[in-house]
């Protein structure tokens, strides 16, 4: 066998290790799906009355509106439970096991990332089915749906990487609650839940201008039809470039430990 070919089955290998964890502890698949729903809930049937914030002359429902921000806090909230799992096997001393074995160093973070990114569109997929039982009707065809799915995925991508590095850097599990606060309260200040114009000088600037926004408005645009401002180019901008950052930041931490 090549030794492209010993890489891809070692990473088929870790990738079915990171499934039986999901299975063994289905609390993190749980919370991916149940938190982002509960928010759901929240906004549409407890603040349904924010849509007059979407200004005069909107026809799109609130639910419309907020389904794209549901859908990228779905992603906010797998990658935590990533950032867990590395910590996990970095403190307890299994990723150094697996060093001395005879196996692709590459693969144990492939592993996860590759688990992480299907774990995290099904629950995107579970989340999107809740949204349309509760009145989500979105007008997108089948290439835009295509379309949301790759800008989906490329979002997973770049906060699993960044996600593997945190994990792999923290000392201990809490150590990761900075990086865990920050993606995950992120959606709440951008065009998620508001128009980003409806807010305050500063807030609206920062949500302006923010990683997230682009591609919820993206994905809105996509799903529902409404006016995007051109934002799928930045958005993938922010995905390619946060996602490059978390590969280069989590293979330099693992290499770092490998020459100790």
């Amino acid at each position: 066998m090549t030794t492209l070919a010993f890489a891809v089955r070692d990473s088929a290998t870790m990738t079915r290790r990171s499934f039986r964890q999901v299975l063994r502890y289905p609390a993190t698949l749980v919370t991916s799906v149940g938190v982002p729903v509960l928010l759901l809930l929240l906004f549409v049937g407890v603040f349904g009355a924010l849509k007059a914030g979407l200004g005069a002359g909107s026809h799109i429902s609130y639910i419309d509106y907020v389904m794209p921000g549901i859908i990228v806090m779905t992603v906010a909230y797998g990658s935590s439970g990533t950032a867990l799992a590395l910590n996990r096997d970095s403190t307890e001393g299994i990723i150094g096991r697996f060093r001395t074995m005879a196996i692709s160093p590459a693969s144990v973070l492939t592993g996860h990332v590759v688990s992480a990114l299907v774990r995290t569109l099904i629950s995107v997929a579970l989340v999107i089915a809740v949204g349309i039982g509760l009145g989500f009707r979105p007008t997108g065809d089948a290439g835009r749906w295509l379309a949301a799915a790759g800008v989906t995925a490329l979002l997973v991508l770049a906060l699993t990487w960044l996600a593997v590095a945190v994990g792999l850097a923290a000392k201990v599990a809490e150590g990761t609650t900075g990086f865990l606060l920050i993606i995950q309260l992120l959606p709440f200040v951008s065009s998620a839940f508001v128009p980003p114009g409806q807010m305050s000088g500063p807030v609206r600037w920062f949500a302006a201008h923010q990683p997230f926004t682009p591609v919820i408005d993206t994905l809105r645009g996509l799903l529902t039809g409404t006016p995007d401002g051109g934002t799928a180019l930045v958005a993938v901008a922010w995905c390619a470039g946060l996602a490059l950052v978390g590969y280069l930041w989590a293979r330099a931490l693992f290499r770092r430990d490998l020459n100790r």
